[in-house]
Formats: C-alpha cells, structure tokens, sequence
C-alpha cells in the first residue's frame, strides 16, 4: 500500500446568492465548460475524510483540505489529521503546510485552494474539498472576487449523523485521542502566554489542556486532585467539540436555506450506531454506493 500523500507544492507555501447544484449556475451550454468540483461537507466526526478518500479512490481525485485548523504544521492528534494509513496514497493537499504561530485568513484558504483545483484538474484529475470549515467554503463559492461560480460547477455531498449519535461518536474519538497521546502533544506546544486566539492554538484542545498544565505546576496540588483537573480539560474538550457540531450544523442549513445550496444529504446515523464489518457494511449500503450514484451523475 502507498503511503498517504501529502502534497505541499509551490502554490502552498503559505506566507500567512446564487443557487449551487450539479447544474445550477448558468446555462447547460456554460456548464460545460466549468471545471467540475465536489465538495464534501458535514459536522466533524461524520466521517468525512473517510467519504472523500473513497471518493477518490473511486475517481480518481485529490482532495483539497478546508479545515481551517488541519492547515497548519504540528499537533497531528489534537487536529485530528487522517494518518498515511488512513490515506490510502491519496494525494492530499492543504495539510499542515502553513507555520503553526501563523495566522492563515480566509482569502489566504480561497486563494490556495483555486491554485491547487487548477493543479489537480490539469493532471485530468477530480478536485475534491473536504473539510468542516463553512464559512471558508462560503467565501470561495459565493465571494465575486474568487469568480468561482463562473468557472466551476459544484456538487456538494452533506454527511449527516443525528446530533445524539454523534455526540457519543465525539465523545468516543476525544477518548481515542486521550489514549493515541494527546496530553503530551499538547504538553509540547505549551508557552505559558500563548496566544490562544491565533494559529494552531485556537485548535479545540489546546486550551483547555493548557490550563491543565498551568495548575498542574503547583506543588500544592496532590495527584488525585491533578487528575480530576485533567478529567475536567479533557471533558471540556468533548464539551466544545459539541458546541462545535452545533455551529457546523446551523452554517450548513443556513447554506442551504438562506443562499440557496443544493445539497445532497447522506444520512451515515446508523453507520455510527454500529462496529466492525457491520459498520463497514453499513458505510458501503448507506453512504459510499449512494454518493458514488449521485457523483457518478454529476460527472456525465
């Protein structure tokens, strides 16, 4: 197997309402000679980056990150970045390639990610972007400036899990991320006035472990109380990270309701209900065969 591949080319050296469906902007005749993109959007840990790498896969894409967090170098657990193995040799781009005391703006984000559509769809490839931050993608697509609606024809795919399923899915991957090494990571990014409000500190995580780290230096504190102290950061951690789901979720129906997004909704609920190969089973009946129908459609 390929190992993951991060792409960090030249174009990414970061120095720090329309109606949108298949076939909705313009007419048929314009369509025609827009570049093709898919976006794949939904709330964080709906399985995402899982949909766009099959996705890929399955035609031949490149995925252009749009998580606004997962832009910048370091804290590979707290930000939740796929691993090489989850990659599958994918080529991504966008992906800890920005200097994580950098801020990294949304026209720095709209400006990367038209560079690299043009890479990829020169190579003959799909561009697919994925990610959880909509409020870039809303000014990609919709700021004239960026002129995307002019030159592409966008297919969004929502992936969608009921709140109370995903809120244990949440709970369960702060967990997994606890167990894979997130209070140390966490630990070495610590600078005692750090700026929590720039750059990869703003990563849901790093503050709250933060403060941990600050009580945790006082020697008049005993480990018992020390480890409560951690249970709370880390219970914080699922705590925001739910709050969080609750913003993506009201920009999406705000996308679809306010500016007119065409959205494909697919509902993956009952793959969170599951484990092991009924998940996988699952994913495949539920989710993947019915993008690939709708994806498959778009690209005709």
């Amino acid at each position: 197997m390929r190992k993951a591949n991060f792409e960090k080319s030249g174009t990414e050296k970061a120095s720090t309402s329309s109606t949108l469906a298949t076939n909705s902007v313009g007419s048929t005749q314009n369509q025609k000679n827009k570049t093709k993109v898919i976006f794949v959007m939904g709330a964080t840990a709906t399985g995402k980056s899982k949909l766009s790498i099959d996705l890929a896969t399955y035609f031949s894409g490149e995925i252009i990150n749009s998580d606004k967090i997962q832009v910048y170098e370091g804290l590979d657990i707290i930000t939740n970045k796929i691993t090489e193995a989850e990659g599958r040799g994918i080529p991504h781009h966008m992906i800890g390639f920005v200097d994580p005391n950098k801020d990294f703006t949304v026209d720095d984000f709209c400006r990367h990610a038209l560079q690299n559509i043009d890479i990829i769809s020169k190579k003959g490839q799909l561009p697919i972007i994925a990610g959880g931050s909509n409020s870039y993608l809303e000014t990609l697509v919709e700021d004239s400036k960026f002129k995307f609606q002019d030159n592409f024809e966008c297919c969004f795919i929502w992936l969608d899990v009921s709140k109370s399923v995903l809120y244990k899915r949440v709970a369960n991957r702060v967990d997994e991320m606890v167990e894979a090494g997130l209070v140390e990571e966490a630990r070495g990014m610590l600078v005692p006035e750090a700026d929590y409000t720039k750059g990869i500190r703003r990563a849901i995580g790093a503050p709250e472990m933060h403060n941990y780290f600050m009580l945790e230096k006082d020697t008049n504190i005993d480990d018992s109380t020390k480890n409560e102290i951690l249970a709370h950061a880390i219970e914080e951690i699922k705590v925001n990270t739910c709050k969080l789901v609750d913003s993506q979720f009201r920009k999406i129906q705000r996308l679809r309701e306010e500016l007119g997004w065409k959205m494909h909704r697919i509902d993956a609920t009952s793959v969170h209900e599951k484990c092991g190969k009924d998940a996988e089973d699952e994913w495949m009946k539920e989710v993947l065969e019915k993008t690939i129908t709708i994806v498959d459609e778009f690209l005709k």
